[in-house]
Order: C-alpha cells, then structure tokens, then sequence
C-alpha cells in the first residue's frame, strides 16, 4: 500500500525574480525547532559570543564577501531561529550565459551548507553538542520586503525579537 505524504507548499513566488535588488526579510529555523544557539543581537555586540554564534556572526561575513553584490543588513540569532534583512543592491550579468547572477535561494544555500560543515566540526572536535539529522530546516521563510515602512517594521521586528521570546518564556513558566 502506498504512503501518502502532506504536499510541502512552496514557499517562494513563483513569478518572483529573487535576484532583483531589493530587501528581502528571511527566517531560518534549525531543524526541530532545536535550541542550539543564544540570543545574539548580530549588529550590536558588546560581549564575545559562544562558539555557535560566532561560527553565525563569521559566515554572516563571509556570505557578504562571497555575494558582494549583497549586504545583511540587520540580523538577530535567536535559540532556534535566525531573522536577517538581506538587500540585494546591484543585479550580475553571467558573462558566459547573460543570465542574472546569483539569487536569494543561492546566499541562503551557502550560508546554511556553510555553517552546518563547521558546526559538524565542532561536534567532532567535542566543542559543540550534536544534532538530529540536519542543523536548518529544510527550506526557509521569506518576505519581500516592498517599501520603507514595511523594512522599518520588519527592523523593528528583529529588534524587540528577544524580548518577546523572554517574555513568552517566562510565561510558560
């Protein structure tokens, strides 16, 4: 008898060119939703993070320096969740093919294959606990952020994120 599965809706537009300038607010959960990381204001730090955060805070860089052509405008790592704000200032022509450059699903695909390899490191090097199965979930939330009131919103959002999440917390309690 064959097993039917729930059908995963897209999360993207499908008539959408993720590659177009533009800012787009992004969510990324790790998978199960599990607590691997402290709450980190990315743009503000005052302290030195904890080692999974700083393998965030590096690749969050080393994403900007791979993707020039885009900027993390504003990031916050909650406990099992990330919120950036990613702009995509100028569109790349291929020179080969004349296509558009690289897309919003491209950054995000290295920025999670790049963190879960060193975050792999550091569990077998005994520095970090391990994790089920995959770090991220598989895919990822995306708004396409359409004016200066939507990203002053959305900033706000990011920034009061920790907050909320204590304030939750400490209800269940």
């Amino acid at each position: 008898m064959e097993q039917k599965f729930p059908q995963r809706r897209p999360s993207r537009l499908k008539t959408f060119d993720y590659s177009q300038n533009g800012a787009y607010f992004i969510t990324l959960c790790t998978h199960d939703r599990k607590p691997l990381f402290e709450i980190d204001v990315g743009n503000d730090l005052c302290v030195v993070p904890p080692l999974q955060n700083k393998i965030i805070h590096k690749w969050i860089k080393e994403t900007q320096n791979k993707f020039p052509h885009m900027r993390i405008d504003k990031y916050i790592i909650m406990p099992d969740h990330l919120h950036f704000i990613i702009s995509i200032t100028e569109r790349h022509i291929g020179q080969a093919e004349r296509h558009t450059g690289r897309s919003l699903q491209d950054i995000m695909h290295f920025f999670k294959t790049m963190t879960t390899n060193e975050y792999i490191r550091a569990v077998k090097e005994g520095n970090l606990p391990p994790f089920h199965r995959k770090l991220w979930q598989k895919s990822y939330y995306d708004h396409v952020i359409r004016n200066q009131h939507d990203y002053n919103e959305i900033w706000d959002y990011i920034e009061n994120n920790p907050q909320k999440w204590l304030l939750s917390k400490n209800e269940q309690v």
